[in-house]
C-alpha cells in the first residue's frame, strides 16, 4: 500500500512540475492567459505540490490506518483545491466582474472559507506555525476591531466579508502570488537548471582555485562559492546544505574554529538573498509593490551585496592573520584556467540573463525564459558534457519542489495583505510608527529593524518582507525616505534575520554541519555579518550607495564603500598583519564615520584616513619581511 502510493505520489509531482513548465514557460511564450487565471493555475499547481511534497504525518512513525486516513485528509484538499481553482480559472470573467462590484454571494462566501483554510493548511506544512499563526490573528482583528480602542479600533467585519476579501486579488490571488507566478517560478526554473547542470561542484571549483592557496583559503574559498551559489539560489538554508557540506569540514581541518566555520557559510549564504542578478523571491515582490522595474532593484542591490561580502572576505583574511591559518595545499588546488573552462557552461546562462535583463531591457519574465533556452541549446551544443533528459527532468522538478516555500509564503502573506487592505491596518501600523519615532527617521529605521527582525526570526525573507512593506514602508516613505531605499532597508533586516539568534535559520542549518551549539555559530554570525546590520542605515542616509551616474560622485561612493568595508573588519579584528593599538581602532571608526554620510569632503578626509593608517601597517608588515629574509640568506650564507 506505502509502496503503491509513494510511487503514485511520484509519478504526480513528476506531472504536475512538467505541467508547471510548460504553463508558466509558455505563458511567455506560445500563448497568454488572463492574469487572474494564470495566478489561479500557479496557485493550484503549488498547492498541489505541497500537499504531495509535504504529507500529513510525513516523518512519523504512524500505524497503516492513521496513515491511510493522513492519505485522506491529503487527497480532500487536493481536490477542494482544485475545486476552488478550477472556479476562477473557467469563470475567471465572472469572478473579476464580481470582485470589481464587490458582490456578496454565498457561493464566494464558501469558496472563500475553503480557500482560506487550505492556504493555511499548506502554509503551516512548508513554513511552520509563525505566518498561519499571524494570518488567523489578522482574521480575528477584522472580526472583532469593534472591539479595540483608539488607534487600532475598526468597525468590524463580518465572516462573509473577511472571506470575500482573501479570496479577492487583494488577497490570496493578490499581488504576492501574482510575483510567485509572473517572475520567481522562472528564475526558480532557471537556478534549477542551473543546479541540474552540476553548479554546485562548479562553483567549488572555482572558489577553490581563486582563494585555496591564499591564507585562510578555505574559508575564502567558502565565501566566494557562497556567493556565486545564492546568486542562482536566492535561498540561505539551501545554500548553506550545499556548499556547507564541503566548506564547513575544509574550514574545521585547516584551524578555523568550528563556531566560526559554520558562521562564515551562515553569513555567505544569506548574502545571497541580496547578491544580484537573481536575489531571492522577496526582491521580485519588492520590485512589484515599490512599483519599480527589476533591473532597477539589482542595480541598486549590486553595490551593498559587494561591500557586504567584501566585508566578510577581510574578516576571514584577518581572522587567518591572527590565527597564522595558511590556504589549502597547492597540489589539492586545480587550475583557475580549467575550472573557469568548465564553468563556462554556467557562465554562459548567467551572462545571458544579465544581457537581456539589464542591457536589452527585457522583462524579467523574457529574460529568465531566454536564459533558460540558452541553458539547455548550450547543453546539447556541449558534447564533452552534454545535458541530458534526466538533468532537465531534475531540473524541472526542483523548480517544483522550490516553488512549494515561495507559494506557501505568497499565499499565506495574501491573507494577511487582505486583512490590511480590508481593515486599513497597513496605514494605522504606519501612522503609529511615525508617532513613536516622533516623526524622526532615525528612531523609525530603529524601530523598522526590530519589528523586520523579529518578525524575521519566524517567516521566511518573502513573507517577512510582504509584511513589514505593507505595514511600514509607507510610515518610511512619508518621513522622506525614498521608495527604493525604504523597501531595500526592510528587505535587508527581512534576509539578515536569518543569521540572527535565537531563531536564526541559517546559522541552526550551519551548526548542524559544523556540530557546534547554534547560539555560538548564530552570534558569531552576527559579528562576521555586521554590514548586514549597517548597510540599510548607511544607504537610508546616504543614497548614493543604490544610485549610479557613473561619475566622480559614484566613484567616490565606491571607494567609501570599501574603506568603510575593510574598517569595519579591521576594528572588529584588532589586526592588520599584526595586533593593532585601540588608538588606531578608534581611528578606523572615525574613518567609517567620515565616508559614509554624501559629503564629498568628509568622504575624501575618510579615504585618506585609512590610507594613511593601513598604508603604515602595510608597509611594516613588508619591511618586517624583508629583514626576516635578509637575516635568513646570511645566516645560510657559508
Amino acid at each position: 500500500m506505502n509502496i503503491t502510493y509513494d510511487k503514485f505520489s511520484r509519478y504526480a509531482i513528476i506531472a504536475i512540475s512538467l505541467l508547471a513548465v510548460f504553463i508558466h514557460v509558455g505563458n511567455y511564450t506560445i500563448f497568454t492567459l488572463p492574469s487572474i487565471q494564470f495566478y489561479a493555475c500557479h496557485l493550484l499547481l503549488g498547492l498541489l505540490l505541497i500537499f504531495l511534497y509535504k504529507p500529513l504525518g510525513q516523518g512519523k512513525n504512524l500505524q497503516p490506518k492513521t496513515q491511510r486516513w493522513c492519505h485522506i485528509i491529503d487527497w480532500v484538499l487536493i481536490v477542494l483545491s482544485i475545486v476552488v481553482s478550477s472556479y476562477v480559472i473557467f469563470n475567471f470573467e465572472t469572478y473579476v466582474s464580481t470582485m470589481q462590484n464587490n458582490v456578496l454571494t454565498i457561493e464566494l462566501y464558501v469558496l472563500g472559507v475553503i480557500i482560506t483554510g487550505i492556504v493555511l493548511e499548506a502554509g503551516r506544512r512548508v513554513l511552520g506555525n509563525t505566518l498561519p499563526i499571524i494570518a488567523l490573528l489578522a482574521i480575528l482583528y477584522a472580526l472583532l476591531g469593534n472591539y479595540i480602542p483608539g488607534l487600532f479600533g475598526h468597525r468590524g467585519y463580518t465572516l462573509r466579508r473577511i472571506a470575500l476579501a482573501i479570496f479577492s486579488d487583494r488577497g490570496v490571488y493578490g499581488t504576492p502570488i501574482g510575483t510567485s507566478a509572473t517572475n520567481v517560478y522562472l528564475f526558480l526554473l532557471f537556478a534549477a537548471f542551473l543546479n541540474a547542470s552540476g553548479a554546485d561542484v562548479i562553483f567549488q571549483n572555482i572558489a577553490i582555485a581563486l582563494a585555496g592557496k591564499k591564507r585562510g583559503g578555505p574559508a575564502k574559498m567558502a565565501v566566494i562559492a557562497s556567493a556565486f551559489f545564492g546568486t542562482i539560489s536566492g535561498s540561505c538554508v539551501a545554500n548553506v546544505v550545499s556548499t556547507g557540506a564541503f566548506t564547513i569540514p575544509l574550514m574545521k581541518r585547516s584551524g578555523y574554529k568550528k563556531a566560526f566555520a559554520g558562521a562564515v557559510e551562515a553569513v555567505a549564504s544569506t548574502g545571497g538573498q541580496i547578491m544580484p542578478p537573481i536575489m531571492g523571491a522577496a526582491a521580485f515582490v519588492l520590485a512589484d509593490i515599490a512599483s519599480v522595474s527589476y533591473a532597477k532593484v539589482c542595480a541598486a542591490a549590486f553595490l551593498p551585496a559587494v561591500m557586504y561580502y567584501v566585508c566578510l572576505l577581510k574578516m576571514v583574511d584577518l581572522e587567518a592573520v591572527k590565527y597564522n591559518l595558511k590556504g589549502i595545499d597547492p597540489s589539492e588546488v586545480p587550475s583557475v584556467k580549467e575550472s573557469l573552462l568548465k564553468g563556462m557552461k554556467l557562465f554562459v546562462p548567467v551572462g545571458v540573463l544579465l544581457v537581456t535583463l539589464l542591457g536589452l531591457n527585457y522583462t524579467p519574465m523574457k529574460s529568465a525564459v531566454t536564459a533558460i533556452f540558452s541553458i539547455i541549446i548550450f547543453g546539447v551544443l556541449n558534447r564533452k558534457e552534454p545535458l541530458t533528459k534526466e538533468q532537465v527532468l531534475n531540473g524541472c522538478l526542483g523548480a517544483g519542489h522550490a516553488l512549494c516555500s515561495v507559494v506557501g509564503a505568497c499565499a499565506t502573506a495574501g491573507i494577511v495583505v487582505a486583512i490590511f487592505s480590508l481593515t486599513g491596518l497597513g496605514l494605522k501600523f504606519s501612522n503609529f510608527l511615525v508617532m513613536m519615532g516622533g516623526n524622526s527617521l532615525v528612531p523609525s529605521l530603529v524601530l523598522s529593524m526590530l519589528v523586520c527582525s523579529i518578525l524575521g526570526m519566524g517567516l521566511p525573507t518573502t513573507a517577512a518582507y510582504i509584511v513589514v512593506a505593507t505595514a511600514i514602508a509607507p510610515a518610511l516613505v512619508k518621513l522622506g525616505l525614498p521608495v527604493l531605499a525604504a523597501h531595500l532597508f526592510l528587505l535587508y533586516f527581512a534576509c539578515i534575520s536569518a543569521i540572527t539568534p535565537p531563531v536564526a535559520v541559517a546559522s541552526y542549518a550551519a551548526a548542524g554541519i559544523a556540530e557546534e551549539n547554534p547560539m555560538k555559530v548564530g552570534w558569531m554570525a552576527v559579528k562576521l555579518g555586521i554590514t548586514g546590520f549597517i548597510l540599510p542605515f548607511a544607504f537610508a542616509f546616504n543614497t548614493d550607495y543604490i544610485t549610479f551616474n557613473w561619475d566622480l560622485q559614484t566613484l567616490l561612493t565606491w571607494l567609501s564603500g570599501m574603506v568603510i568595508c575593510y574598517s569595519l573588519a579591521i576594528v572588529l579584528q584588532g589586526y592588520v598583519e599584526k595586533k593593532i593599538t585601540v588608538v588606531e581602532r578608534l581611528l578606523y571608526v572615525v574613518a567609517i564615520v567620515l565616508t559614509i554620510p554624501p559629503h564629498v569632503i568628509t568622504s575624501v578626509a575618510g579615504i585618506v584616513l585609512f590610507a594613511v593608517l593601513y598604508g603604515y601597517r602595510k608597509r611594516e608588515a613588508r619591511n618586517l619581511a624583508r629583514k626576516t629574509l635578509t637575516e635568513t640568506q646570511t645566516l645560510t650564507c657559508p
